[in-house]
């Protein structure tokens, strides 16, 4: 493209996730000029509403350099992030409050709106036992892939985090000592 066009948001957007999956783009800025040359026109408050829909965030490498985007809800494969996993230690290290599982799903709790960032960083993990995640505003489920069951995974994850989150305690509806209370006596 070398003439400038009016670009529907959809096909906008579409370049926009397919510029972020080949280059390392550091600002929102830089992405401005990619689409300029391209022939595509837009401001950087239209960049900024277009990187938030896609669900964009910025990730730092392993290596420590600028924080680049990294898109997770592109709708194509994950794709491992070089350093995905050290990525993954320190965010479960800033962010995870709590773990609780049942099956083969753990659920991980997050301060409020940190769970999708999270999710982020579990995907671009690319775990092996991991089927993928759902995330809300303040807790992420995350599907194991069989044999491991949740609690496992959400022990591993616990583990990564440096061992500080406890499992979520919820008390059983049945009452302890319900003989007693029927006044059964020996």
């Amino acid at each position: 493209m070398t003439q400038s066009t009016a670009a529907t948001r959809v096909a906008r957007q579409a370049r926009i996730a397919e510029l972020v999956r080949q280059r390392a783009i550091r600002s929102q800025t830089e992405l401005v000029k990619l689409l300029a040359v391209e022939g595509i026109e837009a401001t950087q408050a239209t960049l900024s509403r277009d990187l938030d829909e896609l669900g964009a965030v910025k990730l730092r490498g392993a290596d420590g350099g600028a924080p680049v985007y990294v898109i997770p809800e592109d709708g194509s494969p994950v794709r491992a992030v070089e350093g995905g996993t050290s990525r993954l230690v320190k965010v479960l290290g800033e962010l995870l409050v709590s773990t609780d599982a049942s099956g083969n799903l753990a659920v991980l709790r997050t301060p409020p709106g940190a769970a999708q960032f999270l999710a982020s960083a579990v995907d671009r993990a690319a775990l092996n036992d991991v089927v993928g995640t759902i995330a809300g505003d303040d807790t992420l489920l995350v599907v194991a892939r069989e044999p491991l069951t949740g609690a496992q995974l959400a022990a591993r994850f616990t583990e990564l985090a440096g061992g500080t989150p406890q499992p979520t305690d919820v008390p059983t509806a049945a009452p302890q000592n319900s003989g007693e209370q029927q006044g059964e006596s020996s």
